[in-house]
């Protein structure tokens, strides 16, 4: 039975959202930088070549965030997302298994390709089930779901499950049973509402060229995607490095990951109070900017900063990770000529573009420590400084910027 829009059942399609944030898209990347001591020791890996194994998700998503769009807008929620489920638990458990630094590079980019498809197909479907003032919300309580799982990836895959299971193989071994069974709810209670549904899939309006030839032409669009360049190079580039940047000043391991675990932790309780504020004052720019900001100055004092100074710049950092996705993404969604139906190739653009910052951050990072160690650091402090200058070229979509909120007081909607 098809769904209305606006149906309670759109509750529960963003738990099962939110959850596979947690466990799918965000624990099985997360673990990673905590655990690239082990791995690098096992495989005797150098600085750079961690950052380039860590970049290789990325590397991966910019050819295939576009056609992950595609495929969401064309097979629709269920088989989409379920298939991703399944091969993203699939080829994370095959991590396990590389012997060399070329294997774990080729296992990434694998793993990357399929972990592509996962994030916008989720905002997509969000953005189907919820409009107007509880997209801000829904938007927040998915980046709550992936901010959680980004938490619990470097708090205990080092400190507690290695130890435990045996080492950093089995570690992703049982990472990648969760995802399977993600996969089956999917596959069982996976839709879209009956708007979307019921869309003649050979209309002019359902045509991948002519959606893809829309949406290329939306400026706006290209700004957002350039902006995230910058934001989510910086922000991915110091996750990767951190933890082996304060081991490398003798913090002791399970300290040196607890701060990587505080940034998402802090991220996780202010993605959804951000997320309403937007919607309640009716900006997005009035989040975005000040998060941007903030990255810059925390990023630029890391280098200088040691003991409780580090909590506190990650701990103030952390504020805004998770609640600037969430915003930006909503920013996207509300974007003059992003329509229900161009939306999955809409987010995939934006994501082809911007994976570019993860792909390139790290290595080009990672390269600096060998000058200084805390210079790559202000590296990507250098990143967030080009981010912001963009942000200002953005157009503001929230209500106070087109009145909305004022007309719907005077008709009494």
């Amino acid at each position: 039975m098809l769904e209305e829009p606006r149906s309670t059942y759109r509750w529960w399609l963003l738990a099962l959202s939110a959850t596979s944030g947690t466990f799918v898209m965000a624990v099985p990347f997360s673990s990673m930088p905590v655990l690239f001591k082990e791995i690098s020791d096992d495989l005797g890996l150098s600085l750079v070549q961690i950052g380039t194994v860590w970049g290789m998700a990325s590397l991966a998503g910019v050819f295939v965030s576009l056609i992950a769009g595609v495929l969401g807008d064309r097979f629709g929620t269920k088989r989409t997302v379920s298939t991703a489920c399944l091969l993203i638990g699939i080829t994370g458990a095959m991590r396990g298994l590389a012997d060399s630094f070329l294997s774990l590079v080729l296992i990434m980019f694998v793993f990357g390709v399929v972990r592509a498809i996962l994030p916008i197909n989720l905002t997509r479907n969000l953005g189907l089930w919820f409009k107007g003032k509880n997209l801000g919300l829904a938007n927040g309580v998915m980046g709550m779901g992936i901010g959680a799982g980004l938490m619990l990836g470097p708090l205990i895959s080092a400190s507690v499950l290695s130890p435990l299971l045996g080492g950093w193989r089995d570690v992703l071994f049982l990472y990648g049973i969760i995802p399977v069974i993600l996969s089956v709810l999917w596959a069982l209670y996976g839709r879209e509402p009956y708007r979307v549904e019921t869309l003649d899939e050979h209309s002019e309006e359902s045509s991948i060229r002519q959606k893809l030839a829309t949406v290329v032409r939306i400026k706006a669009l290209w700004l957002i995607g350039f902006t995230l360049v910058f934001r989510m190079g910086g922000i991915i580039g110091m996750t990767g490095y951190l933890p082996l940047y304060l081991r490398g000043k003798g913090w002791v391991p399970a300290r040196a990951d607890g701060t990587l675990a505080a940034f998402y932790a802090v991220s996780t309780l202010f993605v959804i109070p951000l997320s309403s504020l937007s919607d309640k004052i009716g900006s997005r720019k009035a989040i975005l900017i000040p998060a941007t900001l903030v990255t810059l100055i925390c990023l630029s004092l890391l280098p200088i900063a040691d003991g409780i100074a580090v909590w506190v710049l990650l701990v103030v950092a952390g504020i805004f990770m998770d609640g600037f996705m969430a915003v930006m993404v909503t920013l996207l969604m509300e974007t003059r000529n992003v329509k229900p139906a161009y939306s999955g190739v809409a987010l995939g653009l934006v994501f082809t573009i911007a994976q570019l910052g993860g792909v390139l951050s790290p290595p080009l990072g990672n390269s600096f420590a060998g000058i200084n160690p805390g210079l790559p650091f202000i590296f990507w402090a250098g990143l967030s400084v080009v981010a912001a200058i963009l942000l200002l070229l953005i157009k503001e979509t929230g209500w106070r910027a087109s009145g909305t909120r004022k007309v719907r007081s005077v008709n009494g909607i």
